[in-house]
């Protein structure tokens, strides 16, 4: 009986996003007016998050300089280059990979 009803449940649920991509895809995505919403909609989202993500990439500046530097690194076989000549670039990588519970290849912890 229980599998009956997660199977039902799980056939309304594809049921329901074909036709949501359906409509999406024949209908709103080519009619003018639900363009120029969107448009309208994007541009309002943009306009309101916009110091938001300002202030989102300086706060991420430092470690998104020492992942490419880590990944620059890693590509040419220098890890260990790598650790000698940015160790706080090494220190950063392994904070962050501590908080989101991620590993950073090639680093001593």
């Amino acid at each position: 009986m229980e599998e009956q009803l997660i199977k039902k449940a799980i056939e309304q649920y594809k049921k329901k996003k074909a036709n949501e991509y359906y409509n999406y895809h024949n209908k709103y995505k080519l009619d003018p007016n639900f363009m120029q919403k969107n448009k309208e909609r994007a541009k309002e989202h943009y306009d309101k998050n916009k110091d938001e993500r300002k202030l989102k990439y300086k706060d991420n500046k430092e470690f998104v300089k020492a992942r490419s530097s880590y990944n620059y690194y890693k590509k040419n076989d220098k890890l260990e280059t790598f650790k000698s000549k940015f160790p706080e670039r090494v220190k950063i990588l392994k904070e962050h990979a501590n908080l989101v519970g991620g590993v950073v290849v090639g680093l001593d912890y």
